[in-house]
């Protein structure tokens, strides 16, 4: 008789067949993928594309501090390691001279429905500097009144002072990156925070009166077992996260060199990947976490729960988001903006950046601009990402594609993933056991060539 391990290794052989633990997939937080973009999209279209923002409207605005006082071996973000202030201070005056550009350009009226700092380690900045930040992005664009400013902070890097100056400025959310407790896999990643400094610092930024609270937590990493990732997501649920990214752990050390110091031997495998998530699933379901898309969980009354139920939801560069706000600009080195009109992305070298902005003009390196197939096929792929569904209404009366050609679209990917994706006249549907597959199956509505990057593992 067959019973749930027989059901589970049957569904398991069929993930395999379909390429599941081999594939190599974008976790499409944009499309087209960044790999895509090129120097056509210039400072020029930058600006002009700041001033066609609605008068009066609502954005959102990204800061990107590219500093750390120590590099992670996992992470492979653009960031840069300093023991001294001084870089950060040159660095701060250069954000504050290319936000006042931005001011100079914004439509009257505009205010900010999200701030985000991110990097790197905005939390390395002194209270001083903190100060200034804040003060310069006030003057440009005010938060709107449901707006919402979240911190990515380190717990190793933060102390009162700095969370008094970022409570009196109007922070209302917090993130802070776990990605494990196990103190081994901490040592081999090149990440310690134990689970004391991580409640202290949790506890501290509650006193202020921040109640919202992000968590990043990692799967895949290397020496990871089931047993120890139970024991780390119990140690995080313990610290009552409004909302927490699950990440698999992209190991790409042809683009972030300091992943050769991780052991590849150690990393599981893409089967026992699946395994570790969904361990991390069921005890966050168990504690009454809502599924959020592919990667995230939360609160039932958090933000993106309601965003979810409302059919609001979106995915943008941060991951999963609650704000609709047309325009998100990204300033700092390496930030990427997104506006209706297409993608700009700042210089990713700090210096280049640096001379660009002190030369008077806007950082742009490199973008893209939006044809209507690409505004049809991302929101395509953000509907599955968000929802697992794709409205056959929404996409017709949208973009206007006949529901011939979009049954032909679905129909092609659904004879790839077959069993795995239901069709019917609403539209395209993936199930619960087709799930894990949903970046692959987005990956059959991108029009692009993915051989122009390396991606990261499907699961």
């Amino acid at each position: 008789m067959g019973g749930p391990n027989a059901s589970r290794m049957s569904t398991e052989s069929q993930l395999t067949r379909l390429g599941l633990f081999d594939a190599k997939v974008p976790r499409y937080t944009s499309y087209p993928t960044a790999p895509h973009f090129n120097a056509s999209v210039d400072d020029g279209d930058f600006a002009g594309w700041i001033g066609q923002i609605e008068p009066g409207s609502q954005i959102s605005l990204y800061i990107h501090v590219p500093f750390c006082r120590r590099l992670c071996w996992f992470c492979a973000c653009r960031t840069q390691g300093t023991r001294s202030d001084a870089p950060v201070e040159a660095y701060l005056e250069t954000l504050k001279t290319e936000i006042a550009m931005l001011g100079k350009r914004l439509p009257e009226g505009v205010t900010l429905s999200r701030l985000h700092w991110g990097g790197g380690t905005p939390t390395l900045m002194s209270a001083d500097m903190m100060k200034q930040l804040t003060e310069a992005i006030f003057a440009v664009a005010p938060m709107h009144e449901k707006g919402e400013f979240s911190v990515e902070i380190d717990p190793n890097e933060i102390d009162e002072a700095r969370l008094d100056v970022l409570a009196r400025a109007g922070m209302n959310r917090a993130s802070i990156g776990i990605q494990d407790f196990d103190p081994q896999i901490q040592s081999v990643i090149g990440r310690i925070q134990s689970y004391d400094i991580t409640r202290d610092a949790v506890d501290l930024i509650r006193s202020k009166g921040i109640t919202s609270l992000n968590a990043d937590i990692l799967y895949g990493l290397p020496h990871q077992s089931n047993e120890r990732i139970a024991e780390s997501v119990q140690k995080l649920m313990s610290l009552s996260p409004d909302r927490v990214a699950l990440y698999g752990y992209a190991h790409v050390p042809w683009m972030a060199r300091r992943q050769s110091m991780i052991p590849a031997e150690a990393l599981p495998t893409p089967e026992t990947r699946l395994k570790l998530y969904e361990t991390a699933k069921e005890l966050f379901l168990w504690d009454g976490y809502r599924e959020i898309g592919i990667d995230h969980f939360a609160r039932p009354d958090d933000g993106l729960a309601r965003a979810l139920d409302a059919g609001k939801l979106r995915r943008n560069f941060q991951g999963y988001t609650d704000d609709t706000a047309a325009a998100l600009i990204g300033l700092g080195a390496s930030s990427i903006s997104r506006f209706p009109q297409g993608y700009a992305q700042n210089l990713s070298g700090t210096s280049d950046y640096t001379a660009r902005v002190r030369d008077g003009r806007f950082a742009t390196g490199r973008g893209h601009v939006f044809s209507d197939e690409d505004k049809m096929r991302s929101r395509m792929i953000e509907a599955l990402m968000c929802d697992f569904h794709i409205s056959t209404a929404e996409i017709t009366e949208t973009f206007g594609i006949s529901k011939a050609d979009l049954n032909a679209m679905f129909q092609e990917v659904a004879d790839r993933f077959a069993g795995f994706i239901d069709l019917n006249n609403d539209g395209l549907t993936v199930p619960e056991h087709g799930k894990p597959l949903t970046r692959m199956i987005a990956r059959g509505f991108d029009a692009y060539d993915l051989s122009k990057a390396g991606h990261s593992s499907a699961i």
